[in-house]
């Protein structure tokens, strides 16, 4: 039998025999993540845009913003609004229709570290306080899917905000109603960039950045987010098996050598509309 036919027909064992020489099916050791290849603008419709590669997992966002009334509870608040998509043409696992339960799990996990981690403060998007201020939605689109779309959008998404700018605009209370320049307009103010590592457990052994593949044979996966700083922003784990408090800090470890390598591809990612 050859190794491809055995590979479909003992995933499992394959992967085992892999990793006793410390290797994967595409060439990584256990410890390897994907490097992520970046590009801004490359969504010449949107206020700022972003395409992200880690491997063959490849996701693009673009921004858009509107005006809009503040929470009665936050009158000098904006708002942010991310929302993944994994389409059935990024990969055959997803179906037309309502978006996927692992795109609603993305989503959610996306919104509370840019929240919690306070990325764009919202008041900076405040135009007038209780009447008028910006609305960032943020439209996170999985083009091909190979495992791990969590950190391939959120370096999307941030990729995306470091490139906004935001009209300037004025409330004319005399009229209520909001003018924005067409001509003006200032950088988006960004806090913090909270850099999300994701890790799966075969059989004792901690994968980083799981390829589609894998993540069908873990038995969990953790994610594990840091700043820039390397400050811990969150921890994030949706069932499986327990991990050890030895696990997690070899991923918290794994995940510290990774964040220089990501900041500085979105820092220095190529500008397509230059």
């Amino acid at each position: 039998m050859d190794a491809r036919s055995f590979q479909k027909i003992h995933p499992h064992e394959f992967l085992a025999r892999l990793l006793t020489a410390h290797s994967r099916h595409d060439g990584r050791l256990p410890t390897d993540a994907r490097p992520p290849a970046l590009a801004v603008s490359t969504i010449h419709t949107a206020r700022a845009s972003s395409t992200v590669r880690c491997g063959n997992t490849t996701v693009v966002c673009g921004i858009k913003a509107e005006i809009a009334v503040p929470l009665l509870s936050a009158p000098d608040c904006g708002f942010l609004v991310p929302n993944v998509d994994l389409p059935a043409l990024c990969s055959s696992k997803f179906k037309p229709g309502p978006p996927s339960e692992l795109a609603q799990t993305i989503s959610e996990y996306i919104n509370k570290i840019i929240h919690r981690s306070r990325v764009v403060p919202l008041e900076s998007l405040c135009i007038a306080s209780g009447q008028a201020v910006w609305v960032l939605y943020a439209d996170i689109v999985c083009l091909n899917y190979d495992g791990n779309a969590l950190d391939a959008a959120l370096i999307a998404l941030l990729a995306a905000l470091r490139n906004t700018r935001i009209p300037v605009a004025t409330y004319d209370a005399n009229e209520s109603v909001v003018r924005a320049s067409d001509t003006e307009s200032t950088p988006l103010q960004i806090n913090r960039l909270p850099i999300s590592s994701t890790f799966g457990f075969f059989d004792g052994t901690i994968l980083s950045d799981p390829s589609d593949e894998e993540e069908g044979l873990v038995s969990s996966q953790v994610t594990v987010v840091l700043d820039e700083t390397q400050t811990m922003c969150g921890i994030y784990k949706a069932g499986g098996d327990a991990v050890s408090k030895e696990q997690l800090q070899e991923c918290i470890d794994q995940a510290k050598r990774r964040v220089p390598v990501v900041i500085a591809a979105i820092k220095q990612a190529p500008n397509k509309k230059n």
